[in-house]
């Protein structure tokens, strides 16, 4: 009865999620938001590397009261009949206002650098949403285990479950036999102690259930405590599909893997920085204009528009001729960079064929390993049979028909086992190759 209470409570209200709800939610859980929101602010990265590019306005206006307090001061003047004296000159304090206007206007028109850091922070998003892909393809993936891991534990105490029931049958045929004085009372002991472990063993899993339940609630951004179930995604009815050819799995990863994408993207932000180092070899044009307006008399300057104008533009060049070879050690630093930058994508390159080789064969494996273990799932179903006819016919004891019982539960685990396993084998194959999205990477 307590292990009935259990049970129930564990399965009472629980959400289902079925496989896909798992795979879109993962896509969207804190690690890919994370990742996103990162290449969400790359992109506000090249608006200000654009506004470089963009007319520079500034407008400035002002007003101030000045106070000038009694001063004296000495003026050198000429005399009559030669010479010159120093003449005392007393002024009173005086307050005046003070007022200006000012538009500014600059263009650049022409420097490299700047052109180049505008096409590298462009470079750097895109490298920036391979990753954020990337992520999302790792979250989905990581969803995926989490899905399996409950429905395998689900599936595994209904697989228990379904072996009570076979030792509750087994106990009843003991009993019946017993009373028909056709078997000893140790028959119905030995069944009763086995119905016993059996339900033990459903109970055990208990425990791996609400674990299970907690990861993959978590992983989904459900509150932990809510209780969730796996849905059947239906696989252990159906026969696993073949797994592609090493080439086609190839060939699909080096075009659509986000990591790739990346990566590729990296490698030219590196070959930029080279640009915007070498730009310091070249010269910098810019023009600029600009409007001013000052007055000390409110009447002036508000009345009369006419008066107290001041315009200038001009075009202007700069050039470093020589800055201590500043330039030069620039652009070396930034070649050994895209050097780095270069080998990193060709070692990636190989260990994504390593990959997806790796997964590939796997996944045939599990595949191969499902086909068995289904094959011998149904051997030991006609193993039982046999073995419950013999115990009907008082001819084998029930130690005999719990060795068949628990080679069919342990055949039924295991096939549960590896045909999960395909699964996953599958999914990790398909995330090696940047297939899990549609329509990923370039």
């Amino acid at each position: 009865m307590n292990a009935l209470m259990l049970a129930v409570a564990l399965a009472t209200h629980a959400t289902p999620v079925s496989l896909e709800d798992a795979r879109a939610r993962s896509r969207d859980n804190v690690q890919a938001l994370t990742a996103a929101l990162q290449a969400s602010s790359a992109e506000q990265d090249v608006r200000a590397s654009r506004s470089s590019l963009l007319p520079q306005v500034r407008f400035s206006a002002g007003a101030s009261l000045n106070y000038i307090g009694p001063q004296r001061s000495y003026n050198v003047v000429p005399v009559e009949g030669g010479g010159f004296q120093q003449l005392q000159i007393d002024t009173p304090e005086v307050r005046y206002p003070f007022f200006n206007l000012g538009v500014t206007v600059s263009q650049l028109l022409y420097d490299r650098a700047v052109w180049a850091r505008l096409e590298q922070s462009g470079a750097q998003l895109e490298a920036l949403r391979g990753e954020a892909t990337e992520q999302q393809d790792t979250s989905e993936l990581e969803g995926i285990n989490r899905f399996y891991s409950l429905f395998r534990t689900q599936a595994t105490i209904q697989v228990l479950e379904a072996n009570v029931r076979r030792s509750e049958q087994q106990l009843e045929r003991a009993r019946a036999l017993f009373q028909a004085g056709r078997v000893g009372k140790a028959e119905e002991l030995s069944a009763l102690v086995n119905l016993g472990n059996d339900r033990i063993a459903v109970v055990s899993r208990q425990s791996q259930l609400a674990t299970d339940q907690a990861r993959l609630s978590t992983w989904l951004a459900m509150p932990g405590a809510e209780a969730v179930e796996a849905v059947d995604p239906g696989v252990l009815t159906q026969a696993p599909a073949p797994a592609p050819s090493l080439e086609q799995a190839l060939q699909e990863a080096r075009t659509r893997r986000p990591l790739l994408v990346a990566l590729r993207q990296r490698l030219r932000v590196a070959e930029l920085q080279e640009s915007i180092a070498n730009a310091g070899y070249l010269p910098r044009f810019s023009l600029d204009a600009g409007y001013q307006r000052t007055g000390p008399e409110p009447s002036v300057f508000f009345g009369q528009p006419a008066r107290q104008n001041r315009v200038n533009g001009g075009l202007s060049i700069s050039w470093d001729l020589f800055n201590g070879f500043s330039t030069q050690a620039q652009a070396r630093r930034a070649e050994y960079q895209s050097r780095v930058a270069e080998l990193n994508l060709q070692q990636s390159e190989r260990e994504l064929e390593g990959s997806v080789r790796q997964s590939l064969v796997a996944l045939q494996a599990q595949i191969v390993s499902a086909e068995l273990a289904e094959a011998n799932r149904k051997a030991a179903a006609d193993a039982l049979v046999l073995a419950e006819e013999r115990f009907n016919a008082g001819v084998s004891s029930t130690l005999e028909v719990r060795d068949a019982q628990l080679k069919l539960t342990q055949a039924e685990l295991t096939l549960l086992e590896n045909r999960i396993n395909v699964e996953i084998a599958r999914f990790t194959l398909m995330r090696a190759m940047g297939t899990l999205a549609p329509g990923e990477a370039k």
